[in-house]
């Protein structure tokens, strides 16, 4: 009777962990067959990303196309027809370039809900994992109370019993599967995660690049709305005015170069000259800061004045009015500044032969003959077309900044920190 009875109890432990293992053997299946509703989000997303790759890339094939027609443009002869033709062309160039960007965000912005549901997908899955994971160990535990010896002795035949024998192998080896795909979703989920990241990074500095964009294609505007009214006077007459400015620039230009040497012979001959040598080798940095980008590059192609003059420094984006501090330390040789709305600039000679020249600015907070140190405040920046110190040639608020080297223009960029 007490074998009959084992007999039963031990039947009672088998029968459910067969019925389960076979439950939880099917369920791979059946998820393999039914369709998420998640990968479907995830199919059209991909479309849409697609879509807005194509827009992009017709978009860079106008934007190339206007590029090589300010560099044919660029090639001709100087005029006023031409210039205008030049700005006309960046203008719509700049136009193009923020309809690009904007595109390039829209698809950002698709890509990072397209991860979002990649994720969300897998946290379901390892969830749908774990909870496989945790049957499993639960058939294992109950398993454990019977011995197949046990087992072996209370079936009616071998047949049952490499039956249950078998069950017992597939749970282990799905388990182990189901343990070895659990780890491979985690470390699908944290790359998901880490591309997430990446996606929003880009998407930031798409948003920076469009600001900036937009700002030039405010300066290209102002610029061209200079030429326009230049547009009303005859060709010979906008010949002659551009004789003139160009005549000024020179001026400009000759009146640095021979006041540092000058000065720099007068330096020689002072006592002065001693402290001038305390500053040590000299090391610039950024007068301004470089956040807001670059406007315009050391003898840029695209500056909208270089049918006057070949730009003989770098314009960093500020806000009118913005702190300039010397870029090192040295002697203020020459502050041009009437209070009205003339060229204003101020000028520092450094040692090793460099100087550097602040322009357009609105704001003066040193004098000649005087000396300065690294950091120090020495005016604030302008440009805005029309205010103090602006002079004829500015597009927008910025600070235009020379570096010589002998006397001689050289790139800024040579001699500053990377930003």
């Amino acid at each position: 009777m007490s074998r009959i009875n084992q007999k039963q109890k031990t039947k009672k432990i088998i029968l459910p962990v067969l019925t389960i293992a076979g439950l939880i053997l099917a369920s791979f299946f059946i998820l393999e067959l039914n369709p998420v509703s998640a990968e479907d989000q995830v199919q059209e997303l991909n479309s849409e990303i697609q879509d807005k790759q194509q827009e992009i890339d017709t978009l860079q094939k106008e934007i190339d196309a206007y590029q090589e027609q300010i560099q044919i443009k660029q090639k001709e002869s100087k005029s006023l027809k031409n210039q205008l033709a030049i700005l006309e062309n960046q203008i719509a160039k700049i136009e193009l370039d923020i309809e690009a960007t904007g595109k390039k965000i829209e698809q950002a912005n698709l890509e990072i809900q397209n991860l979002n549901l990649q994720i969300q997908d897998k946290e379901a899955e390892i969830k749908n994992q774990k909870t496989k994971l945790s049957e499993y160990i639960r058939l294992i535990a109950q398993n454990d109370q019977v011995s197949y010896l046990e087992v072996m002795l209370n079936n009616d035949s071998f047949s049952e019993f490499f039956d249950y024998i078998k069950y017992i192998e597939d749970i282990h080896g799905d388990l182990n599967k189901n343990l070895s795909e659990l780890k491979t979703a985690r470390q699908e989920l944290e790359i998901q995660k880490s591309n997430l990241e990446d996606k929003k990074k880009q998407e930031e500095t798409l948003k920076d690049d469009l600001l900036k964009q937009k700002a030039d294609l405010s300066e290209k505007t102002s610029a061209q709305g200079l030429l326009l009214v230049q547009n009303r006077l005859t060709e010979r007459q906008y010949q002659g005015n551009l004789y003139q400015l160009q005549l000024e620039q020179q001026q400009i230009n000759s009146e640095i170069a021979t006041l540092e040497k000058t000065v720099r012979e007068e330096l020689e001959q002072r006592e002065k000259a001693e402290r001038f040598q305390d500053f040590g080798p000299a090391r610039l940095s950024w007068p301004v800061s470089p956040a807001r980008g670059i406007s315009a590059l050391f003898h840029d192609p695209d500056y909208p004045f270089r049918y006057i003059f070949e730009h003989p420094a770098i314009d960093i984006r500020a806000g009118q009015g913005t702190t300039i501090k010397a870029a090192e330390g040295g002697y203020v040789a020459k502050v041009q500044f009437r209070g009205d709305k003339s060229y204003a600039y101020i000028m520092l000679i450094h040692n090793d032969g460099l100087s550097t020249v602040y322009g357009h600015v609105s704001g003066v907070s040193v004098k000649t003959d005087e000396y300065v140190s690294k950091g120090q405040t020495i005016g604030k920046s302008g440009g805005l077309p029309g205010s103090i110190g602006s002079g004829n040639l500015s597009t927008g608020p910025h600070l235009h900044f020379e570096v010589r080297l002998n006397g001689i223009p050289v790139n800024p960029l040579e001699y500053l920190p990377a930003f």
